[in-house]
C-alpha cells in the first residue's frame, strides 16, 4: 500500500470540509499579504475569457462564485463535494449544488469556462477530473486552476519539522502543467510569491492546528524566533481547449 497524502485522501478530505472552521482559520491569514494576490490573478484569468456561463468545482462557501457572478457578470454554478460548503455557498445566493468534478453531471460543451482553484491535489482520480472539465468546456473555452507548489510556506513547514519530501503529491505548481497538456490543447501559467506573517507563536500553531492532517504538529511551535515571515508559492494555470474558431 502507497503511503497515501492527505491531499488525496477522500476520508481526510471528507473530514477537513464538514464544517467550515479550518478552512476558516487557514483563509483568515491570507488578508494583507505582501505581493500579488492568487485570488485576484485567477479572477483576472476568468475575466479575460468574457464567459457567459461558468462552472466552478471545489467550489467551498462560494466567495469566488459570487464575486464571479456579481463583478464579471456571469450565469455561475458551483459544485462542492460538501454538503456543509454546498450550504454555506447557497446561503450567498450561489448556485451551488452537491457534486463531483470526476463525475460531472453536465452536457458537453456547456461552458465557457471552469474554475478548479486549490482542489485538483484533492482528486484522487486526477485524469479522470481533467477529462471531465475539458469535455463541458466549449470548443476554445478555459479552466482555470490555482494551486500550491512543493515550497509553499517552507519556513513555517520547517519550524514544525515536517519532511514534504516524501509526500505523495499531484497537482502542484511543479507537475500540473504536465497533467493538464494530457487533457487540453495549450496550458499558460502564472506563478506567484507573496510574503505572509505571523506575528507570534499562537498564530503559527492556529494555522497548523487548522489542517486535520497537521494538526499533531502544532505541539512543535517553539515561542521563539518570531514573528515568522513564511513565503506563499504557487501557480494559477490557463488551459485552452481546442479552438475551432480563428483566434479564439
Amino acid at each position: 500500500m502507497r503511503d497515501r497524502s492527505s491531499y488525496d485522501d477522500p476520508e481526510v478530505v471528507r473530514l477537513e470540509y464538514s464544517t467550515e472552521t479550518g478552512l476558516r482559520a487557514r483563509a483568515s491569514v491570507y488578508q494583507g499579504l505582501a505581493g500579488p494576490d492568487a485570488q485576484d490573478l485567477a479572477f483576472e484569468a476568468v475575466r479575460q475569457a468574457r464567459p457567459r456561463h461558468v462552472l466552478e468545482v471545489g467550489c467551498g462557501w462560494g466567495e469566488f462564485a459570487l464575486r464571479m457572478r456579481d463583478e464579471l457578470p456571469a450565469d455561475v454554478i458551483a459544485i462542492d463535494l460538501s454538503p456543509r460548503m454546498v450550504d454555506l455557498a447557497c446561503e450567498r445566493g450561489v448556485d451551488a449544488r452537491i457534486g463531483d468534478v470526476q463525475d460531472l453531471p453536465f452536457e458537453d460543451g456547456e461552458f465557457d469556462c471552469a474554475v478548479a482553484n486549490w482542489m485538483l491535489y484533492h482528486v484522487p482520480d486526477l485524469d479522470q477530473g481533467l477529462s471531465e472539465l475539458a469535455r463541458v468546456l466549449r470548443p476554445g473555452g478555459r479552466l482555470v486552476a490555482a494551486t500550491n507548489g512543493a515550497r509553499h510556506l517552507e519556513e513555517l513547514w520547517k519550524l514544525v519539522g515536517r519532511d514534504k519530501s516524501d509526500e505523495v503529491r499531484h497537482f502542484f505548481s511543479e507537475d500540473g502543467e504536465g497533467r493538464l497538456s494530457r487533457h487540453f490543447d495549450r496550458v499558460e501559467r502564472t506563478d506567484y510569491e507573496s510574503a505572509m506573517t505571523f506575528q507570534d507563536a499562537s498564530a503559527v500553531r492556529g494555522y497548523v492546528a487548522s489542517s486535520i492532517a497537521h494538526k499533531h504538529l502544532a505541539e512543535k511551535v517553539p515561542e521563539t524566533t518570531m514573528p515568522l515571515v513564511a513565503t506563499r508559492r504557487g501557480t494559477v494555470f490557463v488551459a485552452f481547449t481546442a479552438s475551432t474558431a480563428t483566434g479564439a
